[in-house]
Order: structure tokens, then sequence, then C-alpha cells
């Protein structure tokens, strides 16, 4: 038997025979409407993002009222930055806000409590320990009181200025190549791509050094910004979770840190690494 035949068989084997780490049923939970931001762009693209409506509730306020008035509609994603970012919103940054769409925010660097349901074995360079919340979310710690939601691949940050007031979520960014975990504590996390990633780490990158589009013409048009609750509901689409706060997730997190053979693991893994499933809801 090949190479390929063998790996064929063993994949087959594996779709067809439960493992420990697999999920049941009971293990899927749905996502609000609320906290569902879909966002089309030109070429009939579609970009999904759940929203972080409890870890970053005044960053997601904000969004969630830039979406209702449109505010995105006719924009742009206007920075891809090679292994880094891809950045959205108004290329200009001088786009008057909507009323009741605060334009200083607190910043929300840190989250009010650090409860993952899982954690990883090993600390990284980046955090004393980290973990999956129960409710499918990557955060890390430093053991002395402080906690955030980590930079991840398809995490969705608010970009901002100098003053760590100005990230209003108007312009948001998703690391695209490594994870971005040198961004954590440093700019707010208000969300994750959940369906459509493909297209905006696919994007045409920018010029060195920042990726920045200068030319509109190079840049990809937002067509609309709509959370799924406001959306009428023959075309809502809705998803859902798989919940980490089981025996089954557990299973998963110490797959993932010591892989079967031939695979060779090192007995830890970043939280970076640990997949968070989301599906559509059936």
């Amino acid at each position: 038997m090949t190479l390929l035949a063998s790996l064929l068989s063993l994949l087959q084997a594996a779709t067809t025979t439960p493992l420990p780490h697999d999920p049941l049923p009971q293990d899927w939970r749905t996502i609000p409407d609320d906290e569902v931001l879909v966002m089309r762009l030109s070429g009939d693209r579609v970009v999904v993002i759940r929203l972080a409506a409890e870890l970053s509730p005044a960053h997601v306020d904000n969004i969630s009222r830039l979406a209702t008035a449109g505010w995105w509609n006719g924009e742009s994603v206007y920075r891809v930055q090679e292994n880094w970012v891809t950045q959205w919103g108004d290329a200009t940054e001088k786009k008057t806000l909507p009323s009741g769409v605060a334009s200083s925010v607190t910043p929300e660097f840190e989250i009010a409590h650090f409860r993952p349901a899982q954690r990883m074995s090993r600390t990284d360079t980046h955090s004393a320990v980290a973990g999956i919340t129960a409710d499918g979310w990557p955060v890390a710690s430093d053991g002395r009181g402080h906690q955030w939601l980590t930079h991840c691949y398809g995490m969705v940050g608010v970009a901002r200025d100098a003053p760590p007031t100005s990230g209003t979520g108007a312009e948001l960014f998703t690391p695209i190549g490594q994870s971005a975990r040198r961004l954590d504590r440093n700019y707010a996390v208000a969300g994750r791509v959940i369906e459509g990633m493909s297209y905006l780490s696919a994007l045409t990158r920018g010029p060195p050094p920042m990726g920045v589009l200068g030319d509109a013409k190079g840049r990809t048009t937002i067509i609309s910004v709509a959370l799924a609750s406001d959306m009428p509901l023959a075309t809502r689409p809705r998803f859902e979770y798989r919940a980490a706060d089981n025996i089954r997730f557990a299973a998963l997190v110490r797959h993932r840190e010591n892989p079967p053979a031939p695979t060779i693991g090192s007995g830890g893994a970043d939280v970076c690494e640990i997949p968070l499933e989301v599906r559509r809801a059936r």
C-alpha cells in the first residue's frame, strides 16, 4: 500500500470511528443573532464575525451601533500586510461617527476575569497561563491579576492611534499570518472571524512596510456590514460554537499537546493552536 493510500485509509477510519475528543450533539451551543456580524465584500464574498459581547462589551456596543447605522457600507479593506494583518474601515480615518457611537472608548485591552474551562499544560512566551473559555474564546493571564483575549489567527482586533482611548471599533483588523500575540494587552479584541476567513487572508498584499493600499482601485469594497439580528428572519445566518466545558474538549487539548505517533509532540501547545469549532446551525 502506498503512503497516500495509507493516509487516506487512516482518514476514512477517523471520520467513521468516534474519538474521545470528538464533540457530542450537546456540545454545540447557539451564538445569539446580535453577536453575529455579517460583512459582505465585493465579488460576492461574505465574512462572518462572532462578537465577544461579554468580554469586550464597550467595543462591541460601538461596533453594533456602527453596523446598525450602516457606517461601513461603501468603505473598504484598505490594508493587507504580509504575514501580519488585514484591516478595514474608513481608509482616511476621518469619517464622522454616527450619533450614539462613542468617539472615545475606555480601553478593553484586558478582560474582567480569567475563567478558562480548559487550561494549556505549559506557559508560553506571552503569558503565564492560557486556555479556552467555556464559550470558546482563547484567553491568557500573567498570573498576577491581568488577563486578556489573545490575538490568534482570525481574531478581530480594534485598530487605534497612539491614545489608548482612540480605538472606537470603526477600524478593525484580523491577523492573517502568524499569531499576533505581541499585540495582547495593547489592542482590544472584539471578536473572531467564524466564516470567510479565506477571503481576508487571500487578498493581494499591500506594499511594505505597512501593507496600506494607497490606490483605491486596489482596495476591496465593503458592500455592507450588518448584525444578523437586524436582518430579515429568512436570511439570517445562524451559528453554533463548540463548548469547551466538557471532557471531550479537554481531550482535544491534550490531543493537540500530545499527538499520537508518528507525529512528534512536545507535551505542550500554544493556545492559538487549539481549533475553536463553529458550524452553521442545523
